[in-house]
């Protein structure tokens, strides 16, 4: 089939793996798992085509999890957040040809290994003292998130050095993770449309991923649901520093 990506059998278990992980993530196990969507995908076709494919994907897990935990969700940490996160979309749409992909991996690795480093330093294993919200730490870290989220949808990490000290309750947590994350990819396809990654073979592929990812989706959702708080953030900061060292060794190997 001339227009399906994923004629090549490798291709497409790279494809169905990735699309597992990012539903689980999706459904709320994990936030850093998503990272793993394009980096995996980029295994066997371009990372730009990737990223291209997955974000319808990540539209229609967007929908079911905003179902999945409807009602759910912190207001304030929205309402400081999501500013910041549209001027990190425009700032990442308009430099997109101006920053190398490993670059951006490199960065957000970074960023979740010192995340994750300052979380087992402190001494707190099991679970931080909240923080506070404050305004501007919420607006500088969430532009980040929408700048990342644009050039590689690695937006977790930087939206979780903001939201996971608050110390919310992991369903509320969740709940406000995926409204976030579901708008951010909705301004993000006026940008993608510009940049001509929606073509017909791109987007015959993502139709082709959807049943795996609506039973992934669903799944980290029946999970997350029926995890403790002293489970639950140890798994977070867990997979933060798996995935981090992952971007960190990718945006290695393709800077030297």
């Amino acid at each position: 089939m001339q227009d399906f990506v994923f004629s090549d059998p490798w291709a497409l278990l790279a494809a169905c793996v990735a699309v597992v992980l990012v539903g689980f993530s999706k459904g709320g196990l994990g936030g850093a798992l998503a990272l793993l969507g394009v980096p995996i995908m980029a295994l066997t076709i371009p990372p730009v085509q990737a990223a291209g494919i997955l974000l319808p994907v990540l539209l229609a897990m967007d929908a079911i999890s905003l179902w999945a935990w409807r009602g759910t969700y912190h207001a304030g940490t929205l309402k400081r957040m999501l500013p910041g996160a549209v001027v990190g979309i425009g700032i990442g749409w308009l430099t997109a040809a101006l920053v190398s992909d490993g670059a951006v991996r490199l960065i957000v690795g970074a960023l979740a290994l010192i995340f994750a480093a300052r979380w087992l330093l402190s001494g707190n294993v099991r679970r931080a003292a909240p923080r506070a919200e404050n305004t501007a730490r919420a607006s500088l870290w969430a532009s980040v998130a929408g700048y990342t989220s644009f050039v590689a949808h690695a937006g977790g990490p930087p939206f979780q050095v903001y939201a996971m000290p608050l110390g919310l309750d992991p369903k509320v947590y969740t709940g406000t993770s995926v409204i976030f994350f579901a708008v951010v990819n909705v301004i993000k396809v006026v940008p993608y449309a510009a940049l001509g990654q929606f073509d017909p073979a791109n987007l015959i592929s993502a139709a082709a991923l959807l049943p795996l990812a609506v039973l992934a989706t669903l799944s980290g959702a029946f999970v997350v649901k029926r995890m403790r708080a002293e489970v639950f953030y140890p798994v977070m900061y867990a997979l933060v520093v798996l995935v981090g060292l992952r971007l960190c060794w990718d945006g290695i190997s393709a800077l030297i």
